[in-house]
C-alpha cells in the first residue's frame, strides 16, 4: 500500500532505450517524492524478445532495497514487442505496479500477429496486461494506465505526484533519459 502522506515516498521509474539493435538497456531509477534521485540500476532486454519481465526483476534483485513503495513503468510492451508481465513483477517484488503510456491507440493485437504470426505465447502475454484505463493528469494531459496490486484511483494519484509538467512522470522521464545517455554511441544510431 502506498503511503502518499509521506515525503519519503519512493518509486522505481523504469524506462528503456534502444534503436534497433540486439538489446536494448533498461534503467531503473529510484526517486523520492520530493523528487531526489536516491538509486539507479541497469539491466538488458532482447530487442523482438520474451525476457523483458527478467530485466525489470533484475533491477529490482539488483537495487536490493525495502524502501521502495511502487513501480512505475514506461510502457509495458518494450523493445520491440517485448512484454513485461506486470502481475508477475507485482507478485514477486509484492509491490504496486503501473505501467504508464502516453498515446491512444487500438492495441497491438494486430501487430503481435504480422510479426510473430507463430507466437501465440507473445500473443496471450500481451493479451493478459488487459485494457489501458484513461487517466487525466493534474498537467491537464490524458495517459493510459495498467495496474497490477493498486487500485486505478490510487495510481492516478501516484502519477500525479510524480508528474511535474506534461505527461511522464518524473522516474519513467529521467530513467528514459539516462537510458539514452548510457547506451554507446554505436548503439543508438
Amino acid at each position: 500500500m502506498l503511503h502518499f502522506e509521506k515525503k519519503g515516498i519512493r518509486i522505481l521509474g523504469i524506462a528503456e532505450s534502444y534503436r534497433g539493435r540486439e538489446q536494448s538497456l533498461i534503467c531503473g531509477l529510484v526517486m523520492r517524492r520530493d523528487k531526489i534521485i536516491d538509486g539507479c540500476s541497469f539491466s538488458r532486454a532482447t530487442v523482438g524478445g520474451t525476457d523483458a519481465t527478467d530485466a525489470v526483476l533484475a533491477i529490482w534483485n539488483q537495487l536490493a532495497r525495502d524502501d521502495i513503495q511502487a513501480i512505475m513503468l514506461g510502457g509495458s510492451v518494450i523493445s520491440w514487442f517485448n512484454v513485461i508481465n506486470i502481475m508477475q513483477v507485482h507478485e514477486q517484488t509484492r509491490l504496486p505496479v503501473i505501467a504508464v503510456t502516453y498515446e491512444d491507440s487500438p492495441g497491438l493485437t494486430d501487430n503481435i500477429r504480422h510479426h510473430f504470426p507463430e507466437d501465440g505465447e507473445r500473443l496471450a502475454a500481451y493479451i493478459a496486461l488487459g485494457k489501458r484505463k484513461t487517466c487525466q493528469l493534474s498537467t491537464g494531459v490524458t495517459v493510459y494506465l495498467r495496474t497490477a496490486g493498486i487500485s486505478h484511483t490510487d495510481a492516478v494519484h501516484a502519477c500525479n505526484i510524480f508528474t511535474a509538467q506534461g505527461k511522464i512522470p518524473e522516474p519513467v522521464r529521467v530513467a528514459r533519459i539516462i537510458a539514452r545517455g548510457f547506451l554507446p554511441e554505436h548503439e543508438t544510431q
